[in-house]
């Protein structure tokens, strides 16, 4: 995982920081559909196999889950990257304030 500054990040570099989430997500959906027709979850399997056009429902359930997985990969990296030099770490100090309680009502 890569905690880079968002300033280091040229635009080549975040393509390749993309492709390689890219990569992993399309593995992670192979490994899932695989899963997915081995334990024939909900007959899916069983209804594959006996299709005609069973190939390509397993190429779209793979390519579609893949874009997903791929996603959230590259988003859940994005999310957790932290900036060093945040200087937003300046908050001011807190003052409490007084609140009147009213026993009317609006």
């Amino acid at each position: 995982m890569y905690y880079l500054p968002m300033a280091t990040l040229t635009e080549p570099n975040l393509m390749r920081l993309y492709l390689r989430h890219c990569v992993v997500g399309f593995g992670l959906s192979a490994l899932f559909v695989g899963l997915l027709l081995w334990f024939d979850i909900g007959h899916l399997g069983r209804l594959i196999a006996g299709s005609d056009i069973g190939l390509l429902a397993v190429f779209l359930l793979w390519f579609f889950h893949g874009t997903v997985f791929g996603s959230v990969q590259f988003a859940v990296m994005v999310m957790l990257k932290t900036d060093k030099d945040n200087d937003d770490t300046d908050q001011g100090t807190l003052v409490p304030a007084a609140v009147r309680a009213g026993s009317g009502r609006i």
